[in-house]
């Protein structure tokens, strides 16, 4: 094998917490060297699809207690509630230092920052840049990092396993994209930041690269997946490309119509108190602002009463936006409009927009404490890959593109202060590892003979029981079905065959690596959701429709178990001085 790569701190993804990860260890010690592993050119991380904004109290009207409230009732009381202080309580100087570096926040007429209302919040805390948020921060983020010489990029490389010796991490194998080389990357901390694995259903906001994979790294090292079964639909996605349609949209004024131009929602219960029929009510007002599960769950009860549309990829309802104006459209949702222009073939100035629920985003993932650190020595992750948890049962919009920036802040700093304590790698354990890694990747798939599966079909077959079985509602034997039909795609997976054999950028071998982590995570999402007998945030079960907290207020941890199912365990959830209540949203 090649000679082995040597860093004090290795990133594993190159999106928003990847960066301001390295950007935190190059500040906290210059002398440290940093490698930022990224299957894409990091201006490709899926951080730039975001649109809508990112929270952070800046106005008078706001305070820490009232974001940390909403947080947490929002998330169902499922969040570790001293993450969330501390995420609130960060927020505002993150987005504000991302200004200083060059982040072009939407500005008030008076010069103040600008903020937009978003799903869940009481108070307009979002902050915004025009409906391209996440694109601005990537490249702020990107940029930035240019300065600091201790940073370098492995663009195009695939990690394919941690590498753990004596019970410390110490560095992962990667595919040279490029080459087809399985390279060793040592390290004395890594931190894995590579986002989540919603690619594992078939309608949703991901790109293609959100295959998990960080997350299978990890599990398969022996750290539990958090959270697992709870997974968000946004409730505006298009119909045929699961493009998301910015929930910045109904924060401007956009509104949700069933077939008839109905405004539906005002029919559901979407956690408002006091008494729905008073006009002046909140959900009256704001019903579009709503959480998203509770969205998304209206929608497929619309679908039953038959007042949906039905159209070539499914049941659908519309989005208005057209009583907003050009004018305003064209400042504030410009992004939306070019969407709905290139990939409809309509214009939301004079027409509805077709939308449909879609999965957007995990709340689960990698088990970290509230210092980032996932429990096996050398390890740390953040962004939507981990699990702290801030985001319970279901994220609030606009509160995940800030998690990035705070968490991806400590991970940096508390990999450092890691590579500067530990003691020496060993290198010729990590040589063999890196060998064995380098056979197992040639023999079951590259020199493999007689295989009879394709991937396609194994993805297909693993999407469409996702969503079957562990859609936005699920029920026992869903689950189970659910289950099975996963045991039986890793014993065929077994069988995979590859027509590509060559070594330079075989994309068959790299979504035959990505199929083998997303059965992983499917694996542990299911089981995870059938273990979980309640109703929570965007896990709704059918057969037990009401939260249990003297069973369920507890995280689901998820450990792999080889071949076998993965097990199922619990950890307490934080309560600080939020004690569980009536979930409510509005004023």
């Amino acid at each position: 094998m090649a000679e082995v790569i040597q860093h004090d701190i290795l990133i594993v993804g190159g999106g928003g917490a990847g960066l301001r990860a390295s950007i935190a260890a190059a500040e906290l010690n210059p002398e440290l060297s940093i490698a930022v592993v990224s299957k894409v050119y990091p201006m490709r991380s899926h951080t730039v699809a975001a649109e809508g904004g990112a929270a952070a109290v800046i106005k008078e009207n706001d305070s820490i207690d009232a974001h940390c409230y909403d947080t947490i009732s929002g998330g169902d009381w499922m969040a570790d509630q001293d993450a969330v202080e501390l995420f609130c309580n960060e927020a505002t100087r993150e987005m504000t230092q991302l200004e200083h570096w060059g982040c072009p926040w939407n500005r008030e007429p008076d010069g103040s920052i600008a903020v937009r209302p978003f799903g869940g919040m009481k108070i307009e805390r979002t902050w915004f840049a025009s409906d391209k948020t996440g694109f601005h921060m990537l490249h702020t983020l990107f940029q930035t990092t240019l300065k600091y010489e201790p940073v370098k990029r492995y663009d195009e490389w695939f990690a394919t396993k941690l590498l753990v010796d004596d019970g410390r991490v110490q560095g992962v194998t990667a595919i040279e994209l490029l080459t087809g080389q399985v390279r060793t990357i040592a390290a004395k901390s890594v931190i894995i930041c590579s986002g989540g694995g919603g690619r594992i259903f078939p309608f949703t906001t991901n790109g293609a690269i959100k295959t998990g994979d960080g997350m299978a790294m990890a599990y398969r090292a022996g750290v539990p997946l958090k959270d697992m079964e709870f997974v968000q639909y946004h409730p505006t996605g298009l119909p045929g490309t699961g493009i998301l349609i910015t929930e910045a949209t109904r924060g401007e004024g956009g509104i949700i119509v069933n077939k008839d131009g109905y405004r539906y929602l005002q029919d559901y219960d979407l956690g408002t108190p006091l008494d729905i029929n008073d006009p002046n009510h909140p959900q009256k007002r704001n019903m579009e602002l709503g959480p998203r599960d509770r969205l998304s769950q209206a929608f497929v009860k619309e679908m039953e009463k038959g007042n949906t549309v039905k159209s070539e990829y499914g049941d659908i309802v519309y989005l208005d936006i057209r009583h907003l104006g050009e004018e305003k459209i064209d400042k504030k949702l410009p992004f939306v409009r070019e969407l709905v222009t290139n990939y409809v073939g309509i214009d939301p100035v004079t027409e509805l927009i077709p939308v449909r629920p879609v999965v957007h985003y995990m709340m689960g993932g990698v088990h970290t404490n509230i210092d980032t650190f996932t429990g096996l020595t050398g390890l740390y992750a953040a962004g939507e890959t981990a699990c702290v948890s801030i985001n319970g049962a279901n994220r609030l919009g606009s509160n995940s593109l800030t998690e990035l920036l705070v968490f991806g802040r400590h991970a940096g700093e508390n990999a450092a202060k890691h590579a500067i304590e530990c003691g020496d790698l060993n290198i010729s354990a990590l040589e063999a590892q890196a060998k064995d890694e380098q056979n197992r990747i040639a023999s079951n798939f590259i020199k493999k003979q007689g295989g009879t599966q394709r991937v396609a079909d194994i993805r297909k077959e693993m999407n469409l029981t996702m969503e079957s079985g562990a859609g936005i509602y699920r029920t026992e034997s869903s689950l189970k079905e659910t289950v099975d039909k996963l045991a039986e795609l890793k014993e065929k997976f077994k069988q995979v065959n590859l027509d590509d054999r060559t070594v330079s950028f075989n994309l068959e071998l790299t979504a035959a690596l990505e199929l083998e982590n997303m059965l992983e995570l499917a694996q542990a999402l299911a089981h995870s959701a059938i273990e979980r007998r309640e109703s929570r945030g965007s896990h709704q079960r059918l057969d037990h429709p009401e939260r249990d907290d003297e069973k369920f207020l507890k995280h689901s941890m998820a450990y792999y178990n080889g071949e076998d199912a993965p097990r199922i365990d619990y950890l307490d959830v934080v309560i600080t001085k939020w004690p569980p209540g009536e979930r409510k949203y509005g004023s």
